[in-house]
């Protein structure tokens, strides 16, 4: 099978993938929800959110700088870097990434949409402005818009917030004009991100599923390939780099 869907994205000009937590997963990419230490008595609905944050400021972004420094340990993974020389190789290429730990960048991959933000960027509560890219802010000293005055937060979607509408909607228009629709390591149930293989396949893509176990997606994909995406993908790659080269 693998080899069949090299040579199908051999004759494909726009390639789209869509990347959630189980590529994470692979590079050891917490879940933040362990029961240990002052973490434990919280859970992530109960700190993400804007209300929690101008509640109060100092726990939430105390609570971000410990994320920071445990994803700051991690590197990106075989997954990562197999779809930075599938970009490479492709004319059209898109990722779109459930994921805010940026790695995906940090693999080098260039079109990027971060559908639900990115740790380590940050930005106002009230402009929306991008003011840094710090990877520490001190909880004593929460900084201020330069612009507007108004509190720093990270610039990631919490609960109850709307994802980026210019984002979505190029993610979707890409997914639309896709001859090849990946789908890796996402459950397939966090919509909108979950309606957009099925906007690819509606329009014509080829739909290809790589995951650890079935999901909603499975029944209308063209083709599953349950694994891990560290191996799977690597291996698709080098079998359309190896057909380009002859």
């Amino acid at each position: 099978m693998i080899e069949k869907i090299a040579k199908i994205v051999q004759n494909c000009q726009r390639i789209v993938v869509l990347t959630g937590a189980g590529i994470s997963a692979e590079s050891g990419v917490p879940t933040f929800r362990g029961k240990e230490g002052l973490w434990g008595k919280f859970k992530p609905e109960e700190l993400a959110t804007m209300d929690a944050f101008m509640a109060n400021s100092e726990i939430v972004w105390e609570w971000y700088n410990w994320r920071r420094e445990l994803m700051g340990k991690v590197q990106p993974n075989a997954g990562h870097t197999a779809l930075t020389d599938l970009e490479n190789l492709s004319e059209k290429f898109t990722l779109i990434t459930q994921n805010v730990d940026g790695l995906h960048a940090l693999a080098k991959t260039q079109n990027i949409l971060e559908l639900h933000g990115n740790i380590y960027r940050n930005k106002c509560v009230v402009c929306n402005t991008i003011v840094n890219n710090s990877v520490e802010i001190q909880p004593d000293a929460i900084p201020l818009c330069e612009k507007c005055g108004g509190k720093i937060r990270p610039d990631v979607v919490w609960f109850g917030e709307m994802l980026d509408e210019h984002i979505i909607e190029q993610a979707f228009s890409d997914s639309e004009k896709a001859d090849i629709f990946f789908s890796v390591g996402t459950s397939a149930v966090v919509h909108p991100a979950a309606s957009l293989p099925a906007a690819a396949k509606q329009n014509g893509a080829i739909l290809v599923e790589i995951n650890m176990e079935k999901t909603p997606l499975t029944s209308i994909a063209d083709y599953f390939i349950p694994g891990k995406s560290g191996e799977i993908l690597p291996k698709i790659v080098k079998m359309i780099s190896e057909k380009k080269s002859i």
